[in-house]
């Protein structure tokens, strides 16, 4: 029941997918190959979704009294939607909508009852399911039952990636690697955040490999 998930990256020759080094070497090729791809919905984690989308301020409840269940709430009938991972109900938004879709908060049980009232005012959709942590695969799986998403890309950071990786729910990654290396310690890799130092390495499948803008490489890889 839950849609076809494809995780798309852009990353340097060594991996790493910081934004702001991203955008220096390429151009579009990125947002060309996520077209190819033709999903009609993508989430983000919540730093992604602070950093392109949301208000700079985070949500501070008046009352911490927990949502208590799991609930799905629709706002907007829809081709597609543009859905943020927010488990805590941090996420402010400016408006009900960004580039022509719907907002849709995925988020915990736990989340203050508060938040989902400010989402409903605002005419956001939600879907509230775990405890704790957002329970991924029973959201997905509510995406597709409630919201009709059938292609689902995962566009956030490396943390959302490797969470998505972990609950076993990818069945496609799409990498375009750009002409430029990073090097810089620490920073952020296509898949990151797994605590599990004994967690096993995941094997795929080589779909495609294509030359995309001047210096680019497009790879797709299966499950």
């Amino acid at each position: 029941m839950k849609p076809y998930i494809v995780c798309h990256m852009m990353a340097s020759v060594d991996g790493r997918i910081d934004c702001d080094m991203t955008e220096r070497i390429g151009g579009d090729e990125y947002y060309d190959a996520l077209r190819e791809l033709h999903c009609d919905s993508d989430v983000s984690g919540r730093v992604t979704m602070q950093m392109h989308y949301a208000l700079p301020d985070s949500f501070i409840p008046s009352d911490a009294t927990p949502a208590g269940g799991e609930s799905v709430w629709k706002a907007a009938e829809a081709d597609g939607y543009t859905i943020g991972l927010d488990s805590k109900g941090r996420l402010q938004w400016p408006a009900a909508e960004a580039d022509g879709r719907p907002f849709l908060v995925i988020t915990s049980e736990d989340v203050p009852r508060e938040y989902l009232e400010v989402l409903r005012r605002q005419g956001i959709s939600w879907i509230a399911t775990g405890r704790g942590e957002a329970d991924l695969s029973r959201a997905v799986e509510l995406l597709n039952v409630h919201f009709g998403v059938k292609r689902l890309a995962v566009v956030g950071g490396g943390h959302i990636n490797g969470a998505f990786l972990k609950a076993g729910l990818l069945d496609e990654v799409s990498v375009v690697i750009g002409a430029g290396i990073d090097g810089r310690k620490g920073m952020t890799a296509v898949f990151d955040g797994i605590e599990d130092a004994s967690y096993p390495t995941t094997l795929l499948k080589l779909d495609s490999v294509k030359r995309i803008g001047e210096n680019s490489v497009w790879v797709r890889y299966s499950f």
